[in-house]
Order: C-alpha cells, then sequence, then structure tokens
C-alpha cells in the first residue's frame, strides 16, 4: 500500500502550539506520531512524507526513521536540512527528492511540499498532494466543496497519521 504524510516536525516544541496539537510535551508527540504510523503502516508498505520531519538534526532524525515501518520517501520541504550533514545517512529514505510526480491506478499525483495553484494534470483530474500550512481537516473538505483535486495530507489535516493513496483517490471520486 502508498501512503502520504507530512509536517510531522518531531522533536520541535513550539509546533504543539503553534499548530493547536493536543500534546502536553514533545515526547508525547513524538511517542503518539511513531505509535499511529507503526498502527497503519506494514514494513512492504511504502509512505511518502512530504516534508517537515524534523528541523533537530541528523541524529535525532535518523533515532526516529529506525523506529518508523515502511520503505520511506523524503520530498524535501522548509525544514529539512538534517539530510544535507554528512552525519545522516540517506540510504534511510528510498528517495530524496523536492517534487515528483507519480502514478497509481492511472491517477497522477503530483507531490510537492508547499501547496500551488496549478499543477501537472490539473485539468485531466490529477491530483496535487501537499503539506506545510497545518492545517485542519475542514482544509481538505473545503477543497472537495470547491472541486480544487488539491489534498493536504500533513499529519494536522490527518488526525496525526498517514493517509492512504486509496483514501485520497476515493475521497475525489466525487468530482
Amino acid at each position: 500500500m502508498l501512503y502520504f504524510t507530512s509536517d510531522l516536525h518531531f522533536y520541535h516544541e513550539n509546533i504543539i502550539r503553534y499548530a493547536n496539537r493536543n500534546y502536553y510535551t514533545v515526547e508525547e508527540m513524538n511517542n503518539d506520531l511513531v505509535k499511529k504510523w507503526n498502527e497503519k503502516i506494514k514494513h512492504y508498505d511504502e509512505v511518502y512524507i512530504l516534508g517537515d520531519f524534523t528541523m533537530k538534526g541528523a541524529k535525532l532524525a535518523t533515532d526516529i526513521l529506525c523506529q518508523l515501518k515502511g520503505k520511506k520517501h523524503l520530498i524535501r520541504g522548509n525544514h529539512d536540512d538534517f539530510v544535507d550533514s554528512s552525519e545522516f545517512d540517506k540510504s534511510l529514505f528510498a528517495s530524496i527528492q523536492y517534487y515528483t510526480e507519480i502514478v497509481y491506478s492511472n491517477v497522477k499525483l503530483v507531490l510537492f511540499h508547499y501547496p500551488i495553484l496549478e499543477w501537472n494534470g490539473m485539468f485531466r483530474e490529477s491530483i496535487s498532494l501537499h503539506g506545510h500550512q497545518h492545517n485542519n481537516e475542514y482544509y481538505n473538505y473545503k477543497n472537495l466543496e470547491n472541486k480544487i483535486r488539491r489534498y493536504d495530507v500533513g499529519v494536522d489535516a490527518n488526525y496525526m497519521t498517514p493517509v492512504s493513496v486509496e483514501y485520497i483517490i476515493s475521497f475525489f471520486s466525487m468530482i
């Protein structure tokens, strides 16, 4: 199965207040994010992380990545400089990119950390996936209502858990 997520911000104390996350401590947040990830993701699943995994350095990024199941891809966000460190083992990710396009069940998915107004295949039923904004779940429903095939895969918009490609495609099947 293929999954997407974004804006986990592991070890980032201020994100709890900034994104109004329901945690008291960063340790509680980290533990819950890892638990929810591993409850959903199997070892053979692939997960695209659309940026902002952590801004706390290579060692902490490695510690968390080694706890998470699945084959992980990173679409870099504005807080992913840890991948440039000589101390970081890039092989922990199957791929590291700034932008990519993939096709799943004949549906083009455009993956970028930032939301964009227009994307490749926009008028041919492609779906733009992004993070960055720390929206709540209503953002995606508002896009659906407005017939905009753009989906925020960030944890703040998806109950702190990765979201499956099949859910996203079915979400937009009403358009």
